[in-house]
């Protein structure tokens, strides 16, 4: 899920007439995303493709619809020492599990797309392992987005995994020089902003949601919507 899946988050603006990569309807500019499990890609789609997909067993569970949620979980705490564990050589991080191993896998974005992480994946699991986001994160679909600035905390925020490849697309498009320059960090900001605003806190009162469906939240128990642009 590398090349395929960065075309559509570094072209500016997208180009006329994209279509459904499943029926062939044409797609505004934003549009939500199926992960193919066979071919470890992101498929734009159209409405009623992509609910078509949020059905169990849709497809015979080679497609399978990015869900909408954002979430944190306010009573998990990455330590200094948890992230060096890690041993991620940039600030950003995101995790998702791949069904077909059955395990974590570990992706950092860099000026030359998604790097793979090769850390041992039992490091990645007792260190993410505590948060309950863990235990509610979607397999191939979603994402564990990890923010490290230095004098800061780090984040942790279940996402869309679709809003990942955009982050790599996005350092792919600004990325200039050894920092990245003032462009590059001025537009990771803004997208951490947003991801900020529109996540929203797990709930331990009520089972998780699964699937494309309404997260649990702490008020609204709403979903934050995404279209596959910025979210």
């Amino acid at each position: 899920m590398t090349a395929d899946v960065l075309k559509q988050f570094t072209r500016r603006p997208p180009p006329a007439g994209e279509r459904c990569d499943l029926c062939g309807e044409p797609l505004p500019a934003e549009h939500r995303h199926l992960v193919d499990t066979t071919r470890r890609s992101l498929k734009c789609a159209c409405p009623p493709c992509h609910l078509l997909f949020t059905r169990p067993g849709a497809g015979q569970g080679r497609f399978r619809a990015v869900p909408a949620r954002y979430l944190t979980d306010p009573g998990f705490e990455l330590e200094e020492a948890d992230w060096n564990r890690l041993q991620i050589p940039v600030a950003l991080a995101f995790f998702f599990r791949n069904s077909d191993l059955d395990r974590l896998a570990a992706f950092y974005p860099s000026p030359a797309g998604a790097t793979e992480s090769e850390l041992d994946p039992q490091t990645w699991d007792a260190v993410l392992g505590r948060s309950r986001l863990a235990d509610v994160l979607e397999p191939d679909v979603e994402a564990l987005l990890l923010h490290h600035e230095r004098g800061t905390p780090v984040t942790c925020t279940l996402v869309p995994v679709d809003v990942c490849y955009e982050l790599v697309g996005r350092m792919r498009l600004h990325w200039k020089g050894f920092d990245g320059g003032a462009e590059a960090r001025a537009d990771i900001a803004e997208f951490f902003e947003r991801i900020t605003a529109a996540a929203r806190p797990l709930k331990t009162d009520r089972p998780a949601a699964t699937g494309s469906a309404a997260p649990v939240t702490a008020e609204s128990g709403s979903t934050a919507e995404h279209s596959g642009g910025t979210p």
